[in-house]
């Protein structure tokens, strides 16, 4: 199967041109014209690499970046047009992997992606206990068996999973899993926890999701 590319540029020219030489290069190519989109198509795609334009009209390229990288270890180049180099080190800590400098060869960046691509190939695992997820895979075992979780549920558990025994709230929850788009008063942060945890039960696994009345909810350390 093509791995998948997301550029998310708002340049048509540089989306043009970038496209074509990923996909001359093997790879299926999504785009996004701005940061919203693009990190919806994120969270609906799942691609292999986000390739990503710091100058968006909408959302700072370092915040978007700082978002992916909540509930996925999914490689990120960066596109920036600075070359400062305490810029270069900010981006590096938002979550890039790489960057590159306009204006670049687009042969060079088919070749940063590729480099990679090759050191995502066994992809990252989070293992807490008994839970295990691949955010790449977007697989998720408890106690050697598969847990079957919807997308959206996947997104959550790997978000409280990232910082295992800290209580996040309801607000912080629906901020960065559902990017603030809930109406208010809400339940669906609830109704999702409820389900997962009825998976995890089957499994022996019900207890690992803390809820902290009155403030939200946890990943029980072991």
């Amino acid at each position: 199967m093509e791995q998948r590319i997301l550029l998310i540029e708002d340049n048509p020219d540089i989306t043009r041109v970038v496209q074509y030489e990923l996909e001359q290069a093997g790879y299926a190519v999504l785009s996004a014209p701005d940061g919203v989109t693009g990190l919806t198509t994120a969270r609906e795609s799942s691609p292999d690499l986000v390739i990503l334009d710091l100058g968006l009209p909408d959302l700072d390229g370092a915040e978007i970046a700082r978002r992916l990288r909540k509930t996925s270890a999914v490689p990120i180049i960066i596109l920036t047009a600075m070359d400062a180099v305490d810029r270069k080190v900010n981006l590096l800590e938002a979550g890039a992997d790489d960057y590159m400098t306009k204006p670049f060869h687009p042969e060079e960046l088919v070749a940063r992606v590729k480099v990679q691509l090759r050191h995502q190939q066994h992809g990252e695992v989070i293992s807490i206990g008994a839970l295990e997820i691949h955010p790449q895979k977007r697989l998720c075992h408890y106690n050697g068996h598969e847990v079957r979780l919807s997308p959206k549920e996947f997104d959550l558990l790997t978000f409280l999973a990232r910082q295992p025994g800290r209580v996040y709230s309801r607000q912080e929850i629906e901020r960065e899993v559902w990017n603030g788009e809930l109406p208010s008063n809400s339940n669906v942060v609830d109704v999702h926890m409820a389900n997962m945890r009825a998976k995890l039960r089957d499994l022996d696994g019900y207890g690992i999701i803390r809820t902290v009345r009155g403030i939200g909810y946890a990943l029980k350390t072991p």
